[in-house]
């Protein structure tokens, strides 16, 4: 199996537009140790041919040019991409959708049933597509049994429920239920090697801590360092917990589950603007690396 992070950062992307902060700002004037990210997503490939996006970014066609593989050119218009599936409704994991309206045949597109009705009321993107190249949709069950996606024969993908929330614009973002987010376990059947996918993680439960203790490798939530860090830098008025991420420092945090988990790589993605361990020679990113935790960016490549 071949997993290429196509974007590793959060919502807004580093550095994120309108922001000034000083990771944004740092990067930008160039007095900072960082490289540029984009919003997260990740491909999955048996063959490298052949590839299923997880979620679809807002900047999926910048991410396409920076990935050769997933433009295959066996015809004068081709795609690499055999399908889509979401984890969620966020708006920085479907508005790439949109971009993929050119296709000449229906989209597949996997998620859960609460994700597709909301794109087709609170987000309409599913009907939008209706007037281009479609969707063919597949709900997605969380009952605890894996699928596999055509063309694709030795991964497998399990859903998992995750705890967090639904979008603002949902008509449950109050009223969390089942299937709002999930993270993914990807399975090998021909080296036996698991993946385990989170970039939005808010709560540890059984099924979550069970999940990950199986992984060869861990792909998870690294929005915040801190709880309060977007409140301390006047970026926000909420915490990383009401933003529905874990963060990485305090104690629950993420750097303490990874600490038990006995994955041979452990790395973050999904990773905020405002977050110190962008910063190569930051302190935070030394205790990450002390922890033997990485850091994801755009175009890393993992094979199990």
């Amino acid at each position: 199996m071949k997993i290429r992070i196509l974007g590793s950062a959060a919502g807004g992307g580093f550095p994120q537009w309108n922001c000034n902060c000083q990771n944004c700002a740092g990067i930008r004037n160039g007095t900072i140790d960082a490289v540029s990210r984009t919003q997260s997503s990740i491909a999955v490939s048996d063959d490298g041919v052949d590839w299923v996006l997880v979620n679809a970014s807002p900047d999926i066609l910048v991410q396409i040019r920076a990935t050769p593989a997933l433009q295959s050119a066996r015809a004068v218009r081709d795609t690499g991409i055999a399908a889509v599936l979401l984890m969620d409704a966020q708006i920085d994991h479907v508005t790439g959708l949109l971009m993929l309206r050119e296709r000449g045949s229906p989209l597949p597109l996997y998620a859960t049933a609460e994700v597709l009705a909301d794109l087709s009321q609170a987000l309409p993107l599913t009907r939008v597509l209706g007037h281009y190249c479609g969707v063919d949709a597949h709900p997605l069950d969380i009952d605890g049994q894996a699928l596999t996606i055509a063309p694709l024969q030795n991964t497998s993908f399990l859903p998992i429920p995750l705890s967090s929330k639904a979008p603002p614009y949902s008509s449950h973002r109050e009223d969390p239920h089942p299937g709002d987010n999930i993270g993914l376990m990807l399975h090998d059947s021909a080296s036996d090697a698991r993946l385990f996918y989170a970039p939005g993680l808010g709560h540890m439960t059984e099924a979550v801590e069970a999940a990950m203790r199986q992984a060869d490798v861990l792909l998870v939530d690294g929005t915040c360092w801190s709880d309060d860090e977007m409140i301390t830098l006047g970026l926000s008025k909420k915490t990383a917990h009401m933003m529905g991420h874990l963060p990485q420092s305090g104690a629950g945090g993420m750097i303490e589950v990874l600490d038990r988990m006995p994955a041979r790589r452990k790395i973050l993605i999904h990773i905020n603007n405002s977050n110190p361990i962008l910063r190569e020679d930051s302190p935070e990113r030394a205790e990450l690396a002390a922890h033997g935790i990485e850091v994801a960016f755009d175009g890393m490549e993992i094979e199990l």
